[in-house]
């Protein structure tokens, strides 16, 4: 490491971390865990996964998505053991454990690079929704008010009485506060992340304009290293808590490995997929150890990072060291921040999340992709988390695997005449006078293309619209993969020809291609001397086969060789 990668480094951490304070007190309050959960998930999750993970200028730290669902855990464990908040806590933080085992299995399993292989429009609905939840749940805190019972659905069932009882000074320092973050000027966000700016100046607003107004505050952090907190469970929330922590981990990994990809496009690298959900892994088995909140790569903070010369794993460790002094030292100083204040940081976070430039775009793109992202987004906030992806992705699934389908069913073709033969599948004069001297009496299969589960309705449909023939031909030289169903379509093709005696010939398999097929027992049908390389070679054989069977004279034979076939 030479000198200038380490002053970058250091700029780079400590920028990185001056824009991670005002979120990760806005991410703590926002749960209902208190401030110092964000700064020691800020710091946990920071530090192992850039000590532990596969991508260098990452910075990883409570996020929105992450909080939303940390958020959804939290209430439904306080309202399961509304007596014992202690053990509600112990059990939320449990759960960003499991999530942080999951990740690490998905790491060694070497799953990164299909974690998010997922449908935009379901990730987009998601993150939208994610958004939309965010700006619902610090509607109280920005009207003065404490959060109604019920979630998203509750606050906005009591969102009239917020506004009859609404806080002026704390409603005025909430939208100032989201002022500040939108309207400052460019040239001075090199020098100051708008999010601190907005925090001091509104706290020192909240005392100095409105100090004789009773208003709800941060109140007290604690000062210090945090006490342990060891794996907690119950028999009545044992599965809801494995469940959430998979899905918890799940979101960290693609919020992760997404941002991971927005790092390597800025500094022309490639990340380790694997071991950067390893890295995520153990830091939010390390956060919740410390009653820390879960975390993921950030890309606000991430970019910054970059942007200001960080280059390497360092400047993610300087960041957690300065954000744990804040933690240490520095915390009596920031127990009169308002609510409101962190509410408007958390609204302006919310904002951002929602994609509104997909969302101003899909419906001219795709009314099916833009019927299944709102749905996402309708369900995310009014339903499950799990449930909106869990049906846009089988949705979604359905309608791309129906519209391939209808492509692979269109290169199922059946050749029975010259005047069947077209541009696409390309005969030579040979074949031609080979296929028309056979006057009718073979059914040649042309499949190609990867032959999905999905074509096997449309090799039994072309298949039984025709039974007038005496040699059947399956063509598969332009089949690159065979899937299961399809090769089961296949085999009971096979076998209703073998049933009525007639000569089955199987042109250009691969060597997986005939595995398969062999180990359904085609091979019982087809002897081998009928798995022919060629379409001319399959052709010959089966015009030498209808001499010896009586379909085709010898004459005819002869006829044909003399006036169409090289000697």
């Amino acid at each position: 490491m030479n000198t200038q990668n380490l002053r970058g480094d250091i700029f780079g951490g400590v920028t990185a971390a001056i824009i991670s304070l005002p979120m990760a007190l806005a991410f703590g309050v926002a749960t209902g865990l208190g401030p110092v959960a964000g700064l020691y998930g800020a710091v946990c999750v920071g530090f192992m996964a850039a000590l532990f993970g596969g991508t260098p200028t990452l910075i990883s730290e409570p996020t929105g998505p992450m909080t939303v669902i940390m958020t959804a855990i939290f209430l439904r464990l306080t309202a399961l053991y509304p007596d014992d908040p202690q053990l509600a806590a112990a059990l939320a933080f449990t759960v960003v454990m499991l999530a942080g085992v999951f990740q690490i299995g998905f790491g060694l399993l070497r799953l990164g690079q299909y974690v998010t292989m997922m449908p935009y429009t379901v990730i987009s609905g998601f993150m939208s929704g994610i958004g939309a939840i965010l700006l619902v749940i610090q509607l109280p805190p920005l009207l003065g008010s404490p959060a109604a019972k019920g979630g998203v659905i509750g606050n906005l069932q009591q969102l009239p009485t917020f506004i009859s009882n609404l806080s002026v000074p704390e409603f005025a320092l909430g939208v100032g506060t989201i002022a500040v973050i939108i309207v400052m000027p460019s040239a001075w966000r090199r020098w100051c992340p708008p999010q601190l700016l907005a925090l001091v100046v509104g706290t020192i607003a909240s005392v100095t304009l409105f100090g004789d107004v009773e208003m709800r505050r941060i109140g007290e952090i604690p000062v210090g290293l945090p006490a342990l907190i060891f794996p907690a469970f119950t028999s009545e929330a044992i599965r809801e808590m494995f469940v959430d922590g998979a899905v918890l981990g799940l979101l960290g990994c693609i919020d992760a490995l997404l941002t991971s990809t927005v790092a390597d496009s800025l500094t022309r690298t490639q990340h380790n997929s694997d071991k950067e959900l390893i890295g995520q892994g153990l830091g939010n088995i390390v956060s919740g150890l410390c009653g820390g909140l879960p975390g993921a790569g950030a890309t606000m903070g991430t970019v910054v990072n970059i942007q200001t010369g960080g280059r390497t794993a360092v400047s993610g460790i300087i960041r957690a060291i300065v954000l744990l002094n804040v933690v240490l030292w520095i915390g009596p100083l920031l127990q009169n921040v308002p609510l409101s204040v962190l509410a408007g940081i958390a609204i302006k976070v919310g904002f951002d999340i929602i994609d509104w430039g997909f969302l101003k775009r899909i419906h001219n793109v795709s009314w099916k992709g833009a019927l299944i992202t709102y749905a996402v987004i309708a369900l995310t906030v009014f339903v499950d988390l799990i449930a909106a992806v869990g049906i846009g992705v089988f949705v979604a699934n359905v309608l791309t695997i129906s519209r391939l389908t209808a492509l692979r069913s269109k290169e199922v073709r059946t050749i029975q005449a010259i005047t069947d033969v077209d541009d696409v599948v390309a005969f030579s004069e040979t074949e031609k006078a080979l296929l028309e001297r056979t006057e009718g009496h073979i059914l040649l299969f042309h499949l190609s293309g990867p032959m999905i589960f999905g074509v096997a309705k449309a090799i039994a449909r072309e298949h039984n619209t025709i039974d007038d023939y005496e040699v059947l031909m399956l063509d598969l030289s332009d089949v690159p993969w065979l899937g299961v169903t399809s090769a089961m379509a296949i085999e009971a093709a096979v076998k209703e020809a073998w049933e009525l005696g007639r000569r089955i010939y199987i042109i250009g398999a691969t060597d997986a291609t005939r595995k398969r097929l062999t180990k359904l027992q085609v091979g019982t049908f087809v002897p081998d001397d009928c798995w022919l390389a060629s379409r001319q070679a399959a052709l010959e054989a089966a015009n030498l086969w209808m001499v010896e069977n009586g379909h085709l004279t010898a004459v005819q034979l002869s006829e044909g060789r003399s006036s169409a076939l090289p000697q």
